[in-house]
């Protein structure tokens, strides 16, 4: 066997320690024509972590350590998305992503940080399939924190919240007003704002109305408040929309100016615009549009409790929304001491 062909059974990273292309519990469950289809798909995923995964533009991978880490956690998630399908089949569909999390990882008696860390490796896995492989864009309100804090780690203070704002209204056009408006408010994600439709729209009673089968987790219908001024920003846009033949006989509510709907990462470079354009020092924060809404989700939990920020959240359970609960324990006491 060649040193290349032996690199595809194992890339040696440490003088003790290697990357197994194919960890042994994934072999025993794969025929010879699975093992050798997986073994190959696996290596361009490793090699991409290595060589490009960080950072494509600067050709900046991943360190060998992450790397280590990464491939093993998502052949875990590979072999239960194998288990949960009945079949050999790759890539997994995102929504089985989305189930390993809620159903599996959730649960685990392990730390918060160790389900972080799950967390992460499967976005990095996501990453690379939505670059790979159509289709492939898991959009994901990351619950766990891999330094054991449950809290969201990136979010805009109240003053930057303010400034994004302030950036989004002295744009040209109201279309990217009111992604940032009705963001901001509704803490919408990412894939929301794609899927986001004129009929949502109620400026009447300052709300949206998300129905179930638009919603991100399609089960529940949605009533989201809005401020006055995002309602009042909403039908500036809807007049402007109307005037704009890009939308003929489309529902969507907004689309980008190439006429496609928003992506994680468009909503992420309109973000870091805006921050920019505000002078807000991200400061090493890894700012994307959930950014936005982790921030409506702290500050809300803040100032009202964590039943108003899961309602607006559209959050299943409490248990999602506990993150939020960030009220400073002197801020507690102060509120006991007038009991």
């Amino acid at each position: 066997m060649t040193a290349k062909e032996n690199e595809r059974c194992a890339i040696q990273i440490e003088p003790s320690r290697s990357i197994q292309i194919v960890p042994e519990p994934n072999a025993e469950q794969l025929n010879e024509q699975q093992h050798a289809d997986y073994r190959e798909y696996r290596w361009k995923f490793i090699e991409w972590m290595r060589e490009i995964g960080k950072n494509s533009e600067k050709a900046e991978g991943y360190s060998d350590y992450t790397a280590y880490e990464t491939a093993y956690r998502t052949a875990r998630f590979d072999r239960w998305a194998w288990n949960r399908e009945e079949r050999y089949s790759i890539p997994p569909e995102p929504a089985l992503a989305t189930e390993y999390i809620e159903e599996d990882v959730i649960y685990r008696d392990v730390s918060n940080a160790t389900k972080g860390k799950t967390e992460e490796a499967l976005a990095r896995y996501y990453r690379y399939l939505a670059d790979n492989h159509p289709g492939c864009e898991w959009e994901h309100d990351q619950r766990f924190s891999s330094s054991g804090d449950d809290s969201p780690r990136d979010y805009l203070t109240r003053r930057e919240r303010r400034r994004v704002r302030e950036a989004a209204l002295a744009t040209e056009s109201w279309r990217e007003a009111t992604i940032v408006l009705t963001s901001l408010d509704a803490a919408l994600r990412p894939v929301e704002v794609a899927r986001a439709k004129t009929e949502w729209v109620d400026t009447d009673n300052m709300l949206l109305r998300i129905p179930r089968e638009d919603s991100s987790k399609n089960t529940d219908n949605w009533r989201t408040s809005l401020t006055s001024r995002t309602a009042e920003a909403l039908e500036h846009w809807l007049e402007e929309r109307a005037e704009d033949p890009t939308y003929d006989e489309r529902e969507a509510l907004w689309l980008t100016r190439e006429g496609t709907r928003y992506s994680s990462r468009s909503l992420a470079r309109l973000l870091r615009r805006l921050c920019d354009k505000a002078d807000i020092d991200t400061g090493g924060r890894t700012m994307t549009w959930y950014s936005v809404r982790h921030s409506t989700g702290t500050f809300l939990a803040a100032e009202r409790d964590l039943k108003a920020a899961k309602d607006q959240l559209r959050h299943q359970t409490p248990v999602t929304t506990m993150k939020y609960d960030q009220v400073p324990a002197e801020q507690r006491r102060d509120a006991l001491e007038k009991f």
